[in-house]
């Protein structure tokens, strides 16, 4: 079995407002294996940005353990441990692509010109090649996040926090994304959490779903995600696609009719 990379027990985070509690986390348990790509589904405001904040080390837990290859660690621990792209690309309009993708290195104290050949190497995988000296308003939003998750695995952390990486993007380039997603994900074998809201991108992903409830967030189902590797977009019309997507749709209290693929 591969080694437990993250691992949460008994998670809780309050916050206080004016006065005023709110628990946004409650006992929720949660586990990651090496290379495994897990997605995290639930209601919006159920938690799951609190929960990427308290995995990347920007927020402490108000109860609850934190584990790192097996280690204990502390909230702030965490920072510089994990990779994080949050929802926006938040490329430098001012730097070109290449220069975009090279930040992470050059925070860390590589040289440019090493950085630059460490990127530039990885460029065609993620469909950048031919845009490296483009600046990032000349790129469409599919490939500005293509850009963002370049710069993020360079970083060099085994562990990578997706936050609705494609949410911003229309129905087709997000589909289009996600396919691309999935075949670098199968070449490099990263670990990776995404968060979504998209019940079909959750199951079409990821090698297990965490649904979790409404606010205060716990996990109300693990999904072991049983469809094959490599995945192709049209396997989210096949039958134990729909048979699973039913699964995640009763737990967090939607309805979908027999047979019926809808997002």
């Amino acid at each position: 079995m591969p080694k437990v990379r993250l691992r949460t027990t008994g998670l809780g985070k309050r916050f206080e407002t004016r006065g005023e509690g709110v628990q946004a986390l409650a006992g929720l348990d949660l586990e990651v294996a090496d290379g495994e790509f897990v997605s995290v589904i639930g209601p919006s405001g159920c938690g799951k940005s609190t929960l990427f904040n308290i995995l990347a080390g920007l927020e402490e837990p108000t109860v609850g353990a934190l584990e790192l290859d097996g280690s204990a660690v502390h909230g702030r621990q965490l920072l510089g441990c994990v990779g994080y792209m949050p929802q926006r690309d938040l490329l430098m309009p001012w730097r070109t692509i290449l220069d975009n993708t090279i930040l992470g290195l050059e925070v860390a104290g590589v040289r440019r010109a090493e950085a630059r050949r460490r990127a530039l190497a990885l460029f065609a995988d993620f469909g950048l090649e031919g845009f490296e000296h483009r600046r990032p308003d000349e790129l469409s939003g599919g490939m500005r996040q293509r850009a963002a998750l370049l710069r993020t695995y360079l970083a060099g952390r085994d562990v990578i926090l997706l936050d609705e990486p494609f949410g911003a993007l229309d129905s087709l380039t997000r589909a289009g994304m996600q396919q691309w997603l999935t075949g670098v994900w199968e070449e490099h074998r990263k670990t990776i959490v995404l968060i979504t809201h998209d019940v079909d991108e959750a199951l079409y992903l990821a090698d297990r779903v965490y649904v979790l409830s409404p606010r205060p967030g716990r996990v109300v189902l693990a999904l072991e995600v049983d469809l094959p590797r490599p995945r192709h977009y049209e396997l989210i019309t096949t039958e134990p696609f729909v048979r699973q997507k039913q699964q995640l749709l009763a737990h967090l209290g939607l309805a979908v009719a027999p047979g019926g693929v809808g997002r």
